[in-house]
Parts: structure tokens; C-alpha cells; sequence
């Protein structure tokens, strides 16, 4: 069985080959090879020079890409066509929304007579608002499209508990299953976090970190930068180190604003093994957004056992407890909530964080998910035979 799979994510792209990226690796591409024989993807790209290449692991040689580098290309009839045919030689079409690529497909699906499986990642108002003027402009369409295509599908997985059902509900099958797993989870790693913790000495900076591109100004890290420097005038020692890849000009600028640029370390971007080394190294991690689906770096940090505080934005109130999450934007929030971290409660949070996180162990999510696409592949084969008769 061939499928295929849609959505606006940036593939790396240097030469004819495609690379791994954050969240689309090995295990990406095994969720779905393991149920089809064919898997095809239709996304953006980004291209990437040699230097980065070399470090970076290849997509699996059986996924074949259409790509696109911009939404303009999709005026074109050339690029449609292509789309268009790749949908028709599917058997099955799984669509990751918010993405306008994905509601182009949803329409060749119905078009083609396709069945269709959605992804709901995160709330197509917030995706776009937060963005360029631009897509402030299309912000409203694309919310209403997705809203509508979310309705009416068969089957919709979404990666929260409540929040995006409540936004977007389905009349088709759903289940909650995240698109964020995770291999294991170790206990030593939680024995480490505790000696960690009773180690801390208050003379020194407690080291805040977050996992985003930082050059996305809806993931907040504006907001942490204030923060500290409200924090700092009144005493606090913190050292704010920010991993992600994007242009960091703006989030300097900011900490040159605000007199914190020596308290604040750009790392770049790590690869996914080094980010849980990261991780360990830390005292506290921040997830300051203004927009999230469910976001991966605070179920990797609480695998870690860290102490996690974060925006109200999207699925992260459902990851951490209420205590700790703070008003998306709302920097007096944000210094509130940090002083709430002593060391008994940070040892506390560090434990509740740890075996909060053993829901997104693959064992358990692959289970689920495998049902649910079972079931989906068995409607789509019935209703073939229903349109042959």
C-alpha cells in the first residue's frame, strides 16, 4: 500500500538528496514505513551547503519528495499537476495541519476520490498570526479552511488531550496520540537531575535554557530576555542559553536593549543527540511561546527530569503543572513563576516531570497510533471496493 504524506515542514535539501531534520527523523519516517509499503512526502524545502550535509543523516531512500521552496510555486499548473498525480497514485493521503499544503491536498484527495487522515499539530490561528504580515493577512482563511477540513474528516489525530479537540472538533474518528515520542525513559537520569538540584550553590547563575529557532519571534525567547533582566536587578544570578538554528540578530539585540548580552549564550543548533546532553546540563527549562502545537523540547526536558515552566500557549498547560505555566507574553508572569523554583520544589517538579513523561514513550504511543491507522487503511479499503461496485 502507497501513501503519502503533506505538510509545510522545510526539508533540508542539498543536490537531489533530502536530510533529517528536528522532529523528522528516523523515527518520523518509521512511524509510516512501517505501516506502508510506499511513502512519499509533499513539502517545503530549504536548501543547505555542503558543510551541513555532511553532518546531517539522509531521509530513508525509499520516501520520494515533491518539494516546493516558497507558496508562490503553488500558482503554478506544472507544480499542481505533479501534487495532483502523486495523490492519485496514493492509496492513502495523511495531512499534517495547520499547512496550506495540506489543505491543497485534502482538496486533490476528494478530487482523486482519496481517503484522507489529518494531523492536527497546532491551531492554524495562532500558526499564522504570529508570522509575517502576510500571514496575519491569510491568518483568517486558513483558520476557517482548516476548521471546516477538521470537521468533516474521517479520521483526525491530534497531538493534545483537550486543547486542539475543544478548538477543532472532529465529526470523524479521533484520538489523542503526540507526534512526540520518546525511546526510553531512564531512571538515572532523574537520580542525576536530584544530585544536580541539592548541588546548586546560590552564588552562582542558574542556567535557563530553550530549544527554538531564534529567529521566530512567536517562540518567545524576547519575553525570557526581559525577564531576566528584571530578575537580575533585583538579585538573581541566571545565565539564559538559547539552542536553535535562524538568524539570533533580533534576540541580541534585545539583550543589548536590556544590558543582559553577557547573561545570555546563543548555542546554535545541536544535533538531537547532543540536545539531550544539553538538557542534563541545565537548571531549569523555558518554553516562552506565544504559539505551540505540543511541543517536543518540554517532554525531552522532562524526560531529563528538569524543572519546566512555561506560556499558556497551545498544549504545554498539559504538560506542566498550572503552578508553573505563566501568561503567554506577560513578562511580570514570567519572573513570578521563576521565583517560585526553590530547591524543594524544583526537587519536586524534577519528579512529577520524570513520570509525567513516560506517556510519550513509543511503547506506548506506537500501539495507539498503529490501531488507529489500522483502522483508517481498512475504511479506505472498503470504501474502494464501495466506489468500484
Amino acid at each position: 500500500m502507497q501513501g503519502v504524506f503533506v505538510h509545510d515542514h522545510k526539508f533540508p535539501r542539498y543536490g537531489e538528496a533530502y536530510y533529517h531534520s528536528y522532529g523528522f527523523d528516523n523515527e518520523f519516517f518509521n512511524r509510516y514505513l512501517n505501516i506502508f509499503d510506499k511513502f512519499d512526502i509533499i513539502a517545503r524545502e530549504t536548501k543547505i551547503d555542503f558543510e551541513e550535509a555532511i553532518k546531517t543523516p539522509t531521509v530513508n531512500e525509499k520516501v520520494d519528495f515533491i518539494s516546493i521552496s516558497n507558496y508562490v510555486q503553488l500558482k503554478s499548473s506544472f507544480i499542481r499537476d505533479n501534487i495532483d498525480r502523486k495523490i492519485n497514485e496514493s492509496d492513502c493521503v495523511i495531512v499534517r495541519l495547520p499547512s496550506i499544503l495540506g489543505l491543497y491536498a485534502i482538496r486533490s484527495a476528494k478530487k482523486h476520490n482519496k481517503p484522507y487522515l489529518i494531523e492536527v499539530v497546532g491551531c492554524p490561528w495562532d500558526a499564522f498570526w504570529q508570522q509575517n504580515i502576510y500571514k496575519k493577512l491569510i491568518a483568517p482563511i486558513i483558520t476557517i479552511l482548516c476548521k471546516k477540513a477538521i470537521y468533516d474528516a474521517g479520521y483526525v489525530v491530534y497531538v493534545t488531550e483537550d486543547y486542539l479537540q475543544n478548538k477543532y472538533p472532529t465529526l470523524g474518528s479521533s484520538i489523542s496520540c503526540s507526534n512526540v515520542t520518546l525511546p526510553s525513559v531512564d531512571e538515572i537520569n532523574l537520580r542525576k537531575r536530584i544530585e544536580k538540584i541539592k548541588k546548586l550553590d546560590s552564588n552562582k547563575n542558574v542556567i535557563i535554557g530553550t530549544c527554538s529557532t531564534v529567529d521566530a519571534l512567536y517562540k518567545g525567547q524576547q519575553y525570557m530576555i526581559e525577564a531576566i533582566a528584571r530578575l537580575k536587578s533585583k538579585g538573581y544570578k541566571i545565565e539564559y542559553q538559547l539552542v536553535g538554528g535562524g538568524d539570533p540578530s533580533f534576540l541580541k539585540s534585545i539583550a543589548k536593549k536590556f544590558g543582559v548580552e553577557d547573561d545570555v549564550r546563543f548555542l546554535g543548533k545541536l544535533k538531537h543527540a547532543d540536545v539531550f546532553t544539553w538538557l542534563d546540563q541545565i537548571d531549569i527549562y523555558v518554553q516562552p511561546s506565544r504559539t505551540e502545537g505540543l511541543p517536543r523540547s518540554v517532554i525531552e526536558a522532562m524526560s531529563r527530569g528538569c524543572p519546566v515552566f512555561g506560556s499558556n500557549a497551545g498544549g504545554i498547560p498539559e504538560l506542566i503543572d498550572n503552578e508553573f505555566v505563566f501568561k503567554k507574553g506577560n513578562v511580570d508572569g514570567i519572573c513570578n513563576v521563576y521565583k517560585k523554583f526553590t530547591y524543594e520544589v524544583m526537587k519536586n517538579h524534577a519528579l512529577l516531570n520524570y513520570k509525567n513523561s513516560k506517556k510519550y514513550l513509543q511503547s506506548v504511543l506506537y500501539e495507539r497510533r498503529i490501531s488507529f491507522f489500522k483502522e483508517f487503511i481498512k475504511g479506505a479499503v472498503l470504501k474502494e471496493k464501495e466506489v468500484k461496485e
